[in-house]
């Protein structure tokens, strides 16, 4: 990075720059328990029975280095080839009408959050409000290491049981969101995708308002006629920003679907999606008449629905990763 023209090719500058940032994601956390283990051994030499300052000063160390290594130990189930990459993460509003509109925008606040916590930026690629409120659908990028990695376990059914905020007679409301996650692609695996195996629509965008949305047909929806997956983005500044973007986004969803004839674990994953209605949550939110959050895979569940609403995610996504670890034998 600190050669001479390193930075005149923007392109592949971006890339290692990124490539730097995850392998930094990797090693530093090694390194980090490394130190503490020599430190230890350090204090351990020149400990003595009535040093009780020492002592103090030894066990908060190994408590410390305990730490690292619980999280060093999760870090080893995001062993995915993909698990690394950045995420694509799509909500979609079900049954429900205007309550699930509304339950898919708290989703969108909660990973917002979520990936904020974690130091990771959040790009809204494409977005359609409710009709009275909420969103209807909304496709994000989370951008940072680990991202797929950790939001992969939130990939299914989202059912919230509370009061209607929208009736009147203030009856208890069920609404269900679905949420689907896919590895951000990097421009180098070679996904061919043949031209005339594309069908282009341009539209106008359906956003807030700014500069070109509303007014030109800058939107882009692209159809991969051989198997029917579609992409699309509406918030670049141009069409052919957003055709880019949205080409992006269909290679990550070819290479998904190739990867899932491919590898049993991913054809038992597809097989798993469900339609977005009753029995078919993986995970479900209740805010009346109690408060709790319980994923229906793992069993896993918390009394704090506002640290869950807020991105206090952690402890649910470790408790399905160790889950599915554990369920392939590894």
């Amino acid at each position: 990075m600190s050669g001479e023209g390193f930075w005149n090719n923007p392109e592949q500058s971006t890339r290692i720059v990124k490539e730097l940032k995850n392998l930094k994601a990797v090693v530093e956390p090694w390194e980090q328990a490394y130190r503490k283990y020599q430190e230890l051994g350090e204090f351990i030499g020149l400990l003595k029975e009535d040093d009780e300052g020492l002592v103090l000063d030894l066990t908060h160390n190994t408590d410390s280095l305990l730490t690292i290594i619980g999280k060093l130990e999760f870090q080893v189930l995001l062993g995915g080839a993909l698990d690394k990459n950045s995420a694509i993460l799509s909500i979609n509003a079900g049954a429900g009408g205007t309550e699930s509109c509304d339950w898919a925008g708290m989703l969108f606040r909660m990973y917002s959050r979520f990936a904020q916590s974690h130091g990771y930026s959040v790009k809204t690629i494409d977005f359609l409000a409710g009709e009275e409120a909420g969103i209807k659908n909304v496709t994000i990028l989370i951008e940072g290491p680990y991202a797929f990695g950790y939001l992969k376990a939130e990939r299914g059914v989202h059912r919230l049981v509370r009061i209607s905020p929208f009736d009147a007679n203030k009856r208890r409301h069920t609404s269900f969101a679905s949420v689907d996650v896919i590895a951000e692609i990097e421009e180098e695996l070679d996904i061919k995708i043949e031209e005339k195996d594309l069908r282009i629509d341009v539209y106008r965008s359906k956003g807030a308002g700014g500069q070109s949305v509303n007014t030109t047909d800058s939107a882009v929806r692209i159809t991969h006629l051989p198997t029917g997956i579609v992409a699309q983005c509406q918030n670049e500044r141009s069409q052919f920003q957003n055709k880019q973007t949205a080409l992006k986004i269909l290679k990550a969803r070819i290479y998904e679907a190739e990867q899932e004839k491919k590898e049993e674990e991913l054809k038992q994953q597809d097989s798993d999606k469900k339609k977005i209605e009753w029995g078919s949550q993986i995970r479900s939110y209740v805010l009346h008449p109690y408060n709790m959050v319980k994923d229906h895979r793992t069993s896993f569940e918390t009394g704090d629905t506002q640290k869950i609403l807020d991105g206090g995610l952690d402890e649910f996504i470790e408790a399905y990763l160790k889950f599915s670890a554990n369920k392939q034998g590894k």
